[in-house]
């Protein structure tokens, strides 16, 4: 589905490649209309979500000084082992190389890398020449002088973290939210919206007292696929998870079941979802233990979340490289918060939802997406462009749109041609105002899913709930 999802995008307006005039460029992609919609609906989702667990959130700039980066961490260690084919000049992620030469060893230092291109012909995944060059590539990218766009939002949450606790009243566990703009010199971007060099984050940052990191009460909720770093395939609940101590603690426990609970509200399968476990190796440099969301796409799993337990890491570095205290007083001590950080990759997540959501009905395209989560709510079309039904269907739209600002008119091409493109780009129902609406003045409306369709009054139509009822699945239609 994969594929076909990339197609439909382009073709109908959710995301396409960014500066295709001149050719494009890797690692870039622009959304269309239907997928700024989309997008805004899933950032919705998430921050509602949060806001229940009396989220704060925050804005902060997308360019970043090198002090804050070199407290980080990202300066030193914020980089990913390359490889530069002398033949073909590809470069490559080294697991890249690794992978296709079906090599297992993970190296950890360049120095590792180094070893195993000498000891194994490592082949270009392009070209088949023996690739020999390998290097450090960090992944930031400079501006000018000392500043740099910022890989991730969170060094925004971390040094505001005292004027933030502040305005919190001081009030630990603190919740603080931020949506942004990431940047990443990817050595190879690829595979449209899941690899870029720029791309839309929501970052969350929970901040606990390390002797108590506890969050609210989990719950019993669906099973889901988890993997730990043991290697063995679980099908369990979260708070089985935790109960048999294979996730560490109560409060990341809790964010891997609220994202668990966000990520089938905004419409990724539960039997298409599963919770990795990094190995050792694998972790950031600033993660204690790190989970990933993964969304399955035809048979290959993609991170579209992390979550991490960042420790007192960020904190304790910001206040010996700033000079600024990062304590606070929890039960009469000096206290430096730990962090649990679920981290969502926005472009991943929307790439998914696309790609679960279509289906082929009669030979054609269905995009599945739940109600509320379509860019459209409802489509009016009149059956024909004279004797009075054009001008109905105009004034029906106007009045419509008062009511839900997310209605679409179409007018161009046949009736059955309109029923397939809404159908195509998820839109739940389509209004028809056809001859017997000048008689009686009712519509026709049609459900996306079923094609069944209703006579309905237009006075029904223009109820305030009638909408409403509608995108929240609680009509009988």
């Amino acid at each position: 589905m994969y594929e076909d999802a990339v197609e439909l995008a382009k073709r109908r307006g959710f995301f396409w490649p960014s500066f295709s005039i001149y050719g494009g460029f890797a690692g870039f992609y622009d959304y269309g209309p239907l997928g700024v919609l989309l997008k805004d609906n899933i950032v919705k989702i998430w921050k509602e979500e949060y806001l229940d667990d009396g989220a704060i959130f925050l804005d902060s700039p997308n360019v970043t000084p090198e002090p804050v980066f070199q407290a980080s961490g990202h300066i030193a260690r914020f980089s990913d082992l390359a490889s530069e084919c002398d033949q073909c000049k590809n470069k490559f992620k080294l697991e890249t190389v690794l992978g296709f030469n079906k090599i297992s060893s993970i190296p950890k230092s360049l120095k590792d890398a180094e070893e195993l291109v000498e000891k194994y012909n490592l082949k270009c995944p392009v070209c088949g020449s023996v690739i020999k060059k390998v290097y450090d590539f960090n992944l930031m990218y400079r501006v000018s002088g000392d500043y740099y766009l910022r890989p991730e939002t969170a060094q925004g949450i971390f040094v505001n973290f005292r004027l933030l606790n502040n305005y919190n009243r001081g009030k630990i566990p603190m919740v603080v939210g931020q949506q942004g703009k990431g940047f990443r010199n990817e050595i190879s971007p690829r595979q449209s919206l899941i690899r870029l060099r720029e791309f839309n984050q929501c970052e969350v940052e929970v901040f606990l007292d390390p002797e108590n990191l506890k969050f609210a009460e989990l719950y019993d909720y669906k099973k889901i696929k988890i993997r730990p770093n043991t290697g063995e395939d679980l099908y369990i609940s979260v708070k089985e998870a935790y109960g048999k101590k294979i996730i560490s603690n109560q409060a990341f426990a809790y964010f891997v079941l609220k994202t668990q609970v966000i990520l089938e509200k905004i419409g990724i399968s539960n039997d298409k979802l599963r919770f990795r476990q990094h190995e050792p190796d694998e972790r950031a440099h600033y993660a204690a233990d790190s989970w990933d969301a993964e969304g399955l796409i035809d048979d290959e799993w993609f991170e579209i979340v992390g979550i991490a337990n960042r420790t007192d890491f960020d904190l304790r570095n910001h206040e010996n490289s700033s000079g600024n205290q990062m304590r606070i007083k929890i039960n009469e001590k000096d206290v430096i918060p730990y962090v649990i950080e679920p981290s969502y990759g926005i472009d991943r997540i929307l790439l998914t939802l696309i790609s679960q959501s279509m289906e082929k009905k009669d030979g054609k395209n269905l995009l599945r997406l739940p109600y509320y989560m379509a860019p459209y709510h409802i489509a009016v079309f009149p059956l024909m462009k004279k004797d009075n039904l054009k001008e109905k269907a105009e004034e029906l739209y106007s009045k419509l749109k008062k009511v839900d600002s997310y209605i679409l008119y179409d007018e161009t091409g046949t009736i059955g041609k309109r029923y397939a493109r809404q159908d195509e780009v998820g839109t739940p129902f389509c209004i028809t105002i056809d001859y017997q609406t000048l008689e009686d003045n009712t519509v026709t409306l049609r459900n996306r899913d079923t094609a069944e369709q209703e006579r309905i009054k237009i006075k029904d139509v223009l109820d305030s709930n009638f909408i409403k009822n509608l995108i929240e699945n609680k009509s009988k239609l």
